[in-house]
């Protein structure tokens, strides 16, 4: 199959799920109707104060955490390629009285329908897997930078998908690749990480896997500098069954392998 091919049943895939995900408990939509901030202390503090900065905020899903940084006094657009996801997306800014912006695209055409620098471009939790092109990803970030602006992303990180997910098991067992492969691994079943039960029909999805150095050099290639790059023994969601959620709410196993990257990259 074609890259486009792919592509396309990605977005179905997510273009079905954004109905149940908004419904779901995961999501928590009614608690941050009411208020309640969806991002993590962990990106909040490492994206520091946001107010009055102007962010685009990429792969954007339907748009909590968009709207998040809208609260905080941010000038933010989220940008996401699902048609349902940014549907829902502006429903919710206008239902809120916010004033974030959101725009169908996906990473790779959004130079053409954009003309704005921002001081910051956000991406998070669950976006690199979905990008067919690393290398053309990280001159978007390059390109949509002011010349004193930063990139952040906080993701899960490529060694913890090494092993295996799947419902029931009870200890860590590599079962997937390290190294990208040519095609991207196929999957196919229903429900979804906030809905694992949820009876859908566009199943069959296609990611793509990268090393940390592949995400370290997407960017540098791109003509960014690291200013930092964290890790760490936890994450924002149990991504396997046998995980303990923390009182601090994040979830770990009982090894301490590496769950979570986070990188902050300035423009040369």
């Amino acid at each position: 199959m074609k890259t486009e091919d792919y592509l396309d049943y990605n977005k179905k895939f997510w273009n079905e799920r954004v109905s149940f995900h908004k419904e779901s408990e995961f999501y928590g939509l009614e608690n941050f109707k009411l208020g309640k901030n969806k991002l993590h202390s962990l990106e909040r503090g490492e994206l520091g104060e946001v107010k009055g900065k102007s962010i685009l905020h990429l792969q954007c899903h339907f748009g909590m955490d968009t709207l998040s940084l809208a609260r905080l006094g941010a000038d933010v657009i989220g940008v996401d390629f699902s048609d349902e996801a940014i549907k829902e997306a502006k429903a919710l800014n206008d239902e809120l009285g916010l004033n974030a912006e959101f725009i169908l695209s996906d990473v790779y055409s959004l130079p053409k329908s954009l003309d704005k620098k921002f001081d910051i471009v956000f991406t998070s939790y669950g976006v690199l897997t979905w990008l067919p092109d690393l290398d053309m990803w990280g001159k978007v970030v390059n390109h949509f930078l002011k010349d004193d602006g930063f990139f952040y992303i906080v993701e899960i990180h490529p060694a913890s998908l090494l092993f295996e997910d799947r419902k029931g098991i009870k200890k860590l067992s590599v079962k997937y690749p390290y190294f990208r492969k040519t095609k991207p691994l196929e999957f196919d079943g229903t429900g979804s990480y906030a809905e694992p039960k949820a009876k859908t029909k566009n199943n069959k999805v296609y990611e793509w896997l990268y090393s940390l150095m592949e995400v370290f050099s997407s960017l540098l290639n791109a003509g960014l500098s690291i200013e930092f790059f964290h890790e760490f023994p936890f994450t924002v969601y149990p991504q396997f069954p046998f995980m303990k959620r923390g009182k601090d709410g994040y979830w770990k196993t009982e090894e301490e392998i590496p769950l979570l990257f986070s990188i902050k990259a300035v423009k040369n």
